[in-house]
């Protein structure tokens, strides 16, 4: 099978194409052929061993995927051969076949292509239950969304109006904002063009209720400053590549929170909220309320191109890799 294999860690460039065995089907495991699969953020960071997890070379990167079972181990009996799927892995999607275990996949609704099934697991569940779980987002509800021109923040933004919040997008141009805009953000703040601070208390003179960051950052900090008292804020990650130092007496004197969100400890530790999430979230996703935005896509042979352009900060939305 044709994969992209990166041999040794390091920058996207380092990433090769090339033929493997097809992996083998153990029980409780299925194998998927793959028809599409988006490249995220994260994936950049494990090919250059920069990931909280950390993935022994070679390896083919890539964590979430679609496409179609054509093969099940002994004991499945939830998915049958020809059925579509989207699913989550560490790593191993970027190549025609893929095997995982039954319970990492889900089916993958009709009205949906493979290429925004593939584009919907790891943002759009991330986004929902940051607002949903985490966050408690409330209908008439203020909400920032920082880097609302990524795969996580449009996702936010979008999601966020589905449950009745008016959205602040934050974002490095005009042109994310304007995709933002057009997911139903009402306010748009180019943290590019001036002050984030001043810029987010003129748009918000009674504070924000909700701040989700999946930046980090220097932007941090002005956000939960354009919180109201009582307000939520949560960290879901650190896009710019800098863990923020915040002021704590922020915290203090608002009467704010400062929350986390990471999908696989929420898996563990929060199975009740996740599977009621995921029904809801599903539910969106079928009524055509939680379709990804692709803002591009590559080829398999393309996949150091996929990565670098992640990897620059160019991806508005999901970049994807087309498979088969």
């Amino acid at each position: 099978m044709r994969s992209a294999v990166c041999p040794e860690h390091g920058p996207p460039e380092a990433v090769v194409v090339a033929d493997l065995p097809a992996p083998e089907v153990g029980a409780g495991q299925v194998r998927v052929a793959v028809r599409a699969a988006s490249v995220n953020f994260p994936d950049v960071l494990i090919c250059a061993n920069e990931y909280q997890i950390k993935v022994p070379a070679p390896f083919v990167p890539g964590s979430e995927f679609a496409g179609v079972v054509e093969a099940v181990g002994e004991g499945v009996d939830t998915v049958a051969v020809g059925d579509r799927v989207f699913g989550t892995v560490m790593v191993g999607a970027f190549a025609e076949q893929v095997v995982v275990g039954a319970s990492s996949i889900t089916p993958t609704p009709d009205a949906i292509d493979d290429r925004h099934a593939c584009a919907f697991g790891v943002a759009h569940r991330t986004a929902y239950h940051s607002l949903r779980a985490v966050a408690d987002t409330q209908p008439g509800e203020e909400v920032i969304v920082l880097g609302a021109g990524g795969g996580v923040g449009l996702a936010a933004v979008q999601l966020a109006v589905a449950l009745g919040a008016t959205v602040t997008a934050v974002a490095s141009s005009d042109e994310k904002l304007a995709v933002a805009q057009s997911m139903g953000a009402t306010r748009l703040v180019n943290h590019k063009a001036g002050d984030l601070r001043s810029a987010l208390k003129q748009a918000l003179p009674k504070g924000a209720d909700v701040v989700i960051d999946p930046v980090g950052g220097a932007l941090s900090e002005p956000a939960l400053r354009a919180l109201r008292y009582g307000g939520r804020f949560v960290v879901i990650g650190f896009a710019a590549g800098e863990i923020p130092r915040v002021p704590l007496n922020l915290v203090l004197l608002k009467g704010s929170r400062i929350m986390g969100f990471e999908f696989g400890s929420f898996m563990r530790y929060e199975t009740e909220a996740m599977v009621r999430g995921e029904a809801e979230l599903l539910a969106l996703l079928a009524a055509g309320k939680a379709t990804p935005h692709i803002g591009a896509s590559f080829p398999l042979d393309q996949t150091a191109s996929a990565l670098r352009y992640v990897a620059d900060g160019h991806a508005i939305g999901k970049v994807v890799l087309d498979i088969t």
